[in-house]
Formats: C-alpha cells, sequence, structure tokens
C-alpha cells in the first residue's frame, strides 16, 4: 500500500518534532484509507516526555466523538523520536494496538511511515502530495 500524506499534514508534523524537541511531539493523523490528509498536534502527557509520548486523552475523545458525528477519520497516530530513527521503538512495539492504523515517526531528519499489523508494524511506501 502507497499512502499519500499532503504536504501540509508532513510539514505540521516536521514543526511539532521540531518544536517540542528534547521532548517527543504527539497527535493524531485525519484522512481516508490511504491518504493522511491533516495532522493536528496534541499535549503529550507522559510522565516521561522525553523519551516516551502519551497522546492527550481529551483530545482522542473528542477526535473520535467528532469523527462518529460525521467529522474527519482518525487514520493513526504520530510521536517524534528525538534521539533515536524515524522507525518504531520497543516501546512503540509494546504499546501498539494490531489495529491497522498509521504510525507516522519523526526521528533523525526523517519521516517514516508504518501500520500497525499483528506482530508489530510494516513499513508504508509514502509520497507527499499537494492538498
Amino acid at each position: 500500500m502507497r499512502l499519500e500524506v499532503t504536504r501540509e499534514a508532513a510539514e505540521a508534523m516536521v514543526a511539532a518534532a521540531r518544536g517540542a524537541h528534547p521532548r517527543e511531539a504527539c497527535g493524531i493523523l485525519f484522512g481516508r484509507e490511504a491518504r493522511i490528509e491533516r495532522f493536528v498536534e496534541t499535549a503529550n502527557v507522559h510522565p516521561e516526555p522525553t523519551r516516551h509520548f502519551e497522546i492527550d486523552p481529551q483530545a482522542l475523545i473528542d477526535a473520535h466523538r467528532a469523527e462518529r458525528e460525521g467529522g474527519p477519520q482518525v487514520v493513526g497516530w504520530f510521536h517524534s523520536h528525538p534521539a533515536g530513527p524515524a522507525e518504531p521503538s520497543a516501546t512503540d512495539r509494546a504499546m501498539a494496538a494490531p489495529d491497522g492504523r498509521v504510525w507516522a515517526i519523526w526521528g533523525e531528519e526523517n519521516l517514516a511511515f508504518f501500520r500497525a499489523v499483528e506482530g508489530g508494524f510494516e513499513p508504508l511506501s509514502s509520497a507527499i502530495v499537494d492538498g
């Protein structure tokens, strides 16, 4: 599967990662199926935000509620690795539900995308697209 990511969403993820450094940035990806159309940064409420992330639960509730009411579809999650590569960490693998959602990870000046599947993650090829 090839994932399309709007330039605006990709740039917003990179800006969030750089702005949060040395903490992990995080947020919610919106779009449809194989397309990320929008990224919304959320608070990282984890007690150790320089090493882990936890998306603000209220932001998750609000996003899912809006989706149920006809709003944008929640397609996945974003977080940064301020001191590591753009690939799922051991913690990511342990915490991810195999629900098919997209995980976008920024690390070492790279943005990469993965799908959470049974047994871990599968890398996704991606293309940055206008609008």
